[in-house]
């Protein structure tokens, strides 16, 4: 699918890996509906790419109202540009670390692991199906703009290498990112028939406001884990594989690992 000219719903798109892909798709034609929850950041990346490319929706996406708003001034934009929708992106994510039991021997949180399951795996499933009665209904294009493949759009779902090897404290991370991993198949044949391909990205050690926090010493220990590059990925290499997703038809019903042969050590 050629990006010019369509329109793409990025949630987490005012920060981190979603931002990147916000400019990314940008730079190569594309316009943006940036669903986040903060304002302040919404409105800097919409003025860096500008504002006739670019549209902001404050976005909770565990509320599902929230969503609900955000698609439809979403749509509203798109018929007022005539920039039909290509996909959506759904990046926004958490991670809340605890061990099953803690020092003290008190049991994980059942609150925070509903928490992240919220945000990263229902906050994920409910943007996505909110955006795709409409995109299904987008006129199809063929790979060179003719109508012979009928390629409406597709779906980039983010999950993570802890989906393959969580580490310790990450039972509710991986919880979500394995779902996500393991929706993708089914998800591609529910919506073969009108033209919309899955593809999820699995990105391990990047750089991002959740990898920040982290100490010296344990960013250290993770980029030991590495094989090459021996460093943390950055936000724009995580937008061009996106990027390649959407325009490469063949790419669909797959999970690629985006992680320098990386894989997470038991702990740190």
């Amino acid at each position: 699918m050629k990006i010019e000219g369509r329109t793409f719903v990025i949630s987490g798109g005012a920060s981190g890996l979603g931002q990147a892909t916000t400019e990314e798709l940008v730079r190569a034609g594309g316009y943006v509906s940036v669903l986040d929850m903060n304002e302040d950041n919404g409105a800097a990346v919409v003025k860096k790419v500008g504002a006739d490319k670019a549209r902001f929706f404050q976005c909770n996406v565990t509320d599902t109202e929230s969503i609900a708003a955000a698609v439809k001034g979403t749509v509203e934009w798109v018929k007022e540009t005539g920039k039909p929708l290509g996909g959506v992106i759904p990046a926004a994510g958490i991670s809340l670390p605890s061990t099953m039991l803690d020092r003290h021997n008190n049991p994980l949180s059942l609150s925070d692991f509903n928490f992240v399951l919220a945000v990263n795996l229902t906050g994920t499933i409910d943007l996505v199906r909110q955006v795709l009665p409409h995109l299904a209904a987008t006129h199809p294009v063929g790979a060179a703009g003719s109508l012979e493949e009928g390629e409406r759009g597709i779906v980039i779902m983010v999950a993570s290498a802890a989906a393959f090897e969580g580490q310790r404290g990450q039972v509710s991370y991986s919880a979500s990112k394995g779902a996500v991993t393991s929706m993708t198949l089914p998800m591609t044949r529910d919506l073969s028939r009108y033209g919309i391909r899955v593809v999820t990205l699995a990105p391990s050690l990047f750089e991002s406001a959740m990898t920040s926090l982290m100490s010296d010493k344990v960013r250290k220990s993770l980029e030991g884990a590495m094989e090459f590059p021996p460093r943390a990925g950055r936000p724009e290499e995580f937008a061009t594989a996106a990027r390649h997703a959407i325009e490469n038809v063949m790419l669909n019903g797959t999970v690629i690992r985006l992680d320098g042969g990386m894989r997470m050590p038991s702990k740190l």
